[in-house]
């Protein structure tokens, strides 16, 4: 029986909010019944709780997460009051990320019956279709709208209606049984042979924007990027089983020299000889499919992870003698453009989204331009590690979406499956998965002298690092202007019309003072004790933004992002270097500066005598040494024989700045100060540090 077309994901756009109403309506419904459709192919209540793979939960977990994702977001975003099942609503909420193979939980469930999981989810459907029907709709449906939570909830449940399908793939074929819903492609013959076709050069703009979504979107894919590829090619078709199978034969699993080091590690875990779907029947080979095993359709796309596919790229390399790897995210979007296929889904005859067989089919039989499956079939494995593009923002109420995999682990792929529905099918949308897990992927492959490239997706989440991006390059807290920025400004104004050829900022921290002192110095010098402080100012220096963590209260945290243009910094990064140094152990090229900065630095120093007899070296006559600190003597930096203030002598008091006095006064003149600047680092939500520095600037005579 032949299924009916599977609605696509709706446009949040129109005239008509009624609708509009009823269509999000079908949606829901169409997309809840699919679902629960899917798990008819299981033979037996036994089936939901044995785990088809040791790395994942067994299906009675996803049969109820994504109900439970509905009360949970609605709950949040205040849209309902009462839970249905407060219990299963915390049990099937957590554990659907992927568990990595070498960090296996064995933690314990009692899990409910499938009956009552049913009539849970009955429950959840009648409340969610009762809010569709009655909340207030205003078209355009944006970020910030109630509906957008609903139908956060119906795409949801679309991406697990695939990654399910993939569990109940590798179930045992006793646990599952043929269903007329879930019929495969039967069409099969000789593979083609592949080629190269040429993709030119091409120039990129990349990224949604919130105010205009057009459909729903995860967080990820809003933002900017603009980029340029080089010209190089691409293979006309999916790597299909056949082309695949010359590196089986060729022992490709085998030969360790082709796996980089996480895919050899997890080749030997998983003992792998070939592809996870792949059966040896004596001399024959057979294919697993969802619900079957079928004789080798050896034209159907071969399906592996990102580690199988990238050993075969390094194989093919070595035997061709060309530049064969992976595309970048970059280099699938240009050749995405070059054969004509929208950002959106539209119309375009592919194997996705349910519009045909229940499986994936010959790699031949969808063109694209002068490419076949640019979309569909199977996903696309990218060398490209998910990345927030710049301006990158959270959804408040689903925070973790993304976030966690930017850890430089999760490859993106691209392009969707036969059972890519909803948002997923889109070309414009953005997911990633750890490169050991298998999905309904495959690749296609590249040639071009080109590396790909590796945007930066990491997020600082070091604490002390993280409050002091955020104190140089965040927000102004209780009025309090930014720190450093007003030092540098200060120091410049103090400068007049002295020279400004070089300017160095000892303690630099995460480097504010840097940048701004780089208005007006042709050269300024960043040095700190901490190469973690001079990694962050290095990274914006080099790539003009930087991703950062903030603690709210306990293990939340909230994601930022901070970047030169933003700051109207982006000029001055060119006149920047930073290097790591002890302010009391130069090097001796650290020389001839118009002015030294020394913020909140002479407290922390292990011999802030020796730094302040010799710093005058460092400086050009005339030059200005400006000083700043709270004068907050702790035994922990600086040893109390080293204190140059804040002690009792013969019965005084000497303060500091009777102790800079002394030290200084043989080759520095006070010019202006000693004024309070105060400052603010926010340590929590909740919880801030206000502090007052001292503030002296001294010429040198």
């Amino acid at each position: 029986m032949k299924q009916a077309i599977f609605p696509a994901t709706p446009l949040l756009t129109g005239a008509d909010a009624e609708q509009k109403r009823q269509q999000i309506l079908d949606y829901f419904h169409a997309t809840f019944d699919r679902y629960e459709q899917l798990f008819e192919v299981l033979t037996s209540d036994e089936a939901y709780y044995v785990k088809p793979i040791a790395l994942r939960h067994p299906l009675i977990f996803y049969f109820g997460h994504t109900a439970t994702f509905f009360i949970n977001k609605l709950v949040l975003a205040g849209l309902i009051e009462q839970r249905i099942n407060p219990g299963f609503e915390s049990m099937f909420a957590i554990g659907v990320d992927e568990m990595s193979w070498d960090d296996l939980s064995d933690q314990r469930y009692d899990w409910p019956r499938v009956d009552e999981v049913r009539a849970y989810r009955r429950a959840v459907r009648a409340t969610v279709a009762q809010l569709i029907e009655s909340l207030p709709l205003n078209l355009p449906i944006g970020w910030d709208d109630p509906f957008w939570i609903i139908v956060m909830g119906i795409e949801h449940e679309r991406i697990h209606l695939e990654t399910s399908s993939v569990l109940i793939r590798q179930h045992q074929l006793k646990y599952v049984q043929k269903h007329p819903a879930w019929e495969p492609c039967r069409d099969s013959g000789p593979a083609p042979e592949n080629a190269l076709v040429g993709i030119p050069a091409t120039e990129l703009r990349l990224g949604r924007d919130r105010s205009d979504p057009k459909i729903y979107g995860w967080d990820n894919e809003f933002g900017r990027h603009e980029a340029s590829t080089a010209a190089f090619q691409a293979s006309r078709y999916l790597v299909s089983n056949r082309e695949f199978l010359a590196f089986v034969e060729a022992g490709g699993y085998a030969d360790d020299t082709l796996w980089p080091e996480e895919g050899l590690a997890w080749k030997k875990f998983a003992k792998a000889e070939h592809p996870t779907f792949w059966i040896k029947d004596g001399p024959q080979w057979r294919l697993r499919l969802m619900l079957e095993e079928v004789a080798m359709p050896w034209d159907w796309p071969v399906e592996n992870n990102y580690h199988e596919a990238k050993a075969f790229c390094n194989w093919k390399a070595r035997e061709s003698g060309q530049a064969v790897r992976l595309p970048s995210e970059d280099e699938w979007q240009a050749l995405r453009q070059f054969a004509g296929v929208a950002d959106l889904p539209g119309d375009l005859p592919a194997n996705l989204g349910l519009s045909h067989e229940a499986s994936s089919c010959p790699v031949n039989r969808f063109a694209h331009g002068p490419l076949f499956d640019v979309i569909g079939n199977v996903w696309q494995w990218l060398e490209t590690p998910i990345y927030p593009f710049a301006g990158f923002e959270v959804h408040p109420i689903y925070d973790d979406f993304t976030t966690p995999t930017f850890d430089e682990r999760h490859n993106l792929f691209k392009g969707g499956s036969w059972i890519s529905c909803g948002n997923e099918a889109a070309p414009v949308s953005r997911y990633a998965f750890r490169r050991h897990f298998f999905q309904h992927a495959g690749f296609r492959y590249v040639v071009g002298d080109a590396a790909a490239t590796q945007p930066a997706s990491h997020y600082e989440t070091d604490r002390l690092i993280s409050e002091y991006i955020e104190f140089h390059y965040g927000e102004d807290y209780f009025g309090v202007a930014n720190f450093p920025k007003t030092l540098a400004q200060l120091a410049i104004a103090t400068m007049g019309d002295k020279p400004a050829g070089k300017a160095l900022d000892l303690g630099c921290a995460t480097g504010r003072a840097t940048f701004e002192l780089a208005r007006h110095f042709d050269q300024v010098t960043g040095i700190d004790f901490s190469a973690r402080f001079i990694g962050v100012g290095t990274q914006l220096a080099e790539q003009g933004r930087l991703r950062y963590t903030l603690t709210e209260e306990g293990e939340l945290v909230s994601y930022k992002e901070c970047s030169l243009a933003a700051l109207g910094l982006t000029d001055v990064a060119a006149k920047i270097e930073f290097f790591q140094g002890d302010a009391c152990n130069l090097k001796p090229v650290f020389a001839g500066y118009d002015l030294i900065l020394a913020a909140n630095l002479i407290d922390r120093l292990y011999s802030p005598a020796l730094f302040l007899k010799t710093v005058h070296e460092r400086l050009n006559p005339g030059g200005l040494l400006m000083l700043t600190s709270p004068y907050t003597w702790l035994q922990e930096h600086t040893k109390r024989e080293e204190w140059i203030g804040g002690f009792k002598k013969d019965g005084e008091n000497v303060t500091t700045f009777d102790g800079l006095k002394a030290m200084l006064g043989k080759h520095f003149r006070l010019v202006r100060g000693p004024e309070s600047v105060p400052f603010v680092i926010r340590e929590t939500k909740r919880k801030f540090q206000h502090t007052l520095s001292e503030v002296t600037v001294w010429e040198r005579i």
